[in-house]
């Protein structure tokens, strides 16, 4: 036996190696404070009794036996973090924090996205754009309501009434009125309106938004594009901004200002742009014209044609007329008309364009009555009414000749003659057949620039 009095099957003694180590942890690992403490890194300290500060694998506080020190090795125990708590407020505020930060990015993102568009639409349409004269801004989309557009448009649309002297086919006399609108386009008093509601007027009168009345001076007018400017004497007016007719599209919102029938002073009517580029025959002549389903009346030519953010965009020429048209309105686009204007505004006429150098008139022809009964219809026929340009006076034409043909086309109104003129260019000859004296005579005639004087 051994000093365990422990023996074997054999008769031999062996030491129990667990009673070793608990010898060892009687004597080496006790003691009192401030001695030497086996367990570094625990929180041991003072004397220690066998197992009090120590559990093997089976006690579960993770202690390792170093074979080569002798010692067992403890890692120190992670404590978990204390869980995060909110109060019912502290929630309330953390929550409306993430609101106001995700409005404020959201905002942001919003601002930016709409500065890279309208960066990349304008890399393919044209900006705002400055010509002689005046300025052409951009003109897309919708902005405004119909009511802040009549807000910001009315105050530059004004009625026109007009009287002209008109002779019968007895040569007597008489005096009819008419009436229609126009759009101011400076604040000094220039307004402009279509070239057939002034046509022909020995007095033209313009009535403003504040009811003033003004007579008005005629500057210029062009009856190939039906453009005309006015003059009042008036300071302080509200002039029109002008949109960009080129970057307008189907769809886009269309407001008309305008005086119908010649009463109805200030109506507007809204509606879109029905086509871009309508092709039409007005008074013999061709033109492209902007079409709108904006209620249009007689009276409402020369008025305005606003877009969505009060721009004009057109001035109001036509409508289709019939028991069975509904909705077809068309306005010559601004681009066209304000380079018209300017000019007339700046020379007095339009450059480039073909002229007879003569100013003509229409009267019924002296059928039969009989005839005239018959067949349902009146005659009408043009005569020279004055012989203004050098051209013209050069190849001896003279004022009451009756134009009866030009190249061969019979003139059965001033609308065929003027259709026939304007096909031409400057520069061109035509043949005129005229009526003189109960005679007939070819004059050939070339064609000049048109100016303020022919």
């Amino acid at each position: 036996m051994d000093d365990y009095g422990r023996k074997d099957n054999m008769g031999r003694s062996y030491r129990d190696p667990r009673e070793a180590f608990k010898a060892r942890t009687q004597t080496g690992f006790s003691g009192t404070a401030g001695q030497a403490n086996p367990f570094h890194g625990s929180d041991y300290s003072g004397q220690a009794e066998s197992g009090a500060a120590y559990q093997d694998s089976y006690g579960g506080q993770g202690g390792s036996w170093d074979s080569r020190s002798g010692e067992t090795k403890f890692k120190k125990e992670k404590k978990p973090s204390p869980p995060i708590t909110f109060t019912r407020k502290t929630l309330v505020l953390f929550i409306v924090l993430c609101l106001v930060v995700s409005g404020v990015f959201g905002a942001g993102g919003a601002v930016l996205a709409n500065n890279l568009l309208a960066n990349d639409h304008g890399s393919s349409k044209t900006g705002s754009a400055t010509t002689t004269g005046y300025t052409l801004e951009d003109a897309t989309g919708s902005n405004m309501t119909v009511q802040e557009i009549t807000e910001a448009a009315k105050a530059s649309v004004v009625e026109i009434k007009t009287e002209s002297v008109s002779s019968d086919s007895w040569m007597q006399q008489y005096v009819t009125e008419g009436a229609g609108s126009g759009v101011i386009i400076t604040n000094d008093g220039y307004i402009v309106t279509n070239n057939h509601v002034i046509e022909g007027a020995s007095k033209i009168t313009v009535t403003t938004i504040d009811e003033k009345e003004y007579e008005a001076e005629l500057v210029g007018t062009d009856d190939i594009t039906d453009i005309a400017v006015l003059k009042i004497n008036a300071k302080g007016l509200t002039p029109a901004t002008y949109g960009n007719s080129d970057q307008l599209a189907v769809g886009d919102m269309a407001v008309a200002i305008g005086n119908p029938l010649g009463e109805l002073g200030g109506t507007v009517t809204a509606g879109i742009i029905s086509a871009l580029d309508r092709e039409l025959v007005i008074d013999g002549k061709t033109m492209t014209l902007l079409q709108t389903d904006s209620s249009i009346n007689p009276g409402n030519s020369g008025g305005g044609l606003f877009n969505g953010d009060g721009q004009l965009i057109g001035i109001v020429v036509a409508k289709s007329s019939g028991s069975d048209v509904e909705g077809l309105g068309f306005a010559i686009p601004i681009n066209k008309a304000a380079d018209v204007a300017q000019q007339l505004m700046d020379q007095g006429y339009v450059s480039g364009q073909p002229s007879t150098g003569m100013t003509y008139t229409e009267a019924s022809s002296q059928q039969n009555s009989m005839e005239q009964f018959f067949s349902g219809s009146q005659s009408t026929n043009v005569y020279i009414y004055s012989v203004d340009g050098d051209n013209a006076k050069k190849a001896g034409f003279q004022q009451g000749d009756m134009v009866y043909q030009v190249d061969g086309e019979d003139i059965t109104s001033f609308n065929v003659l003027s259709s026939i003129i304007t096909s031409h260019e400057v520069g061109d000859t035509l043949t005129f057949t005229i009526v003189r004296n109960n005679q007939t005579m070819n004059i050939k005639l070339e064609l000049e620039e048109k100016t303020a004087d022919n």
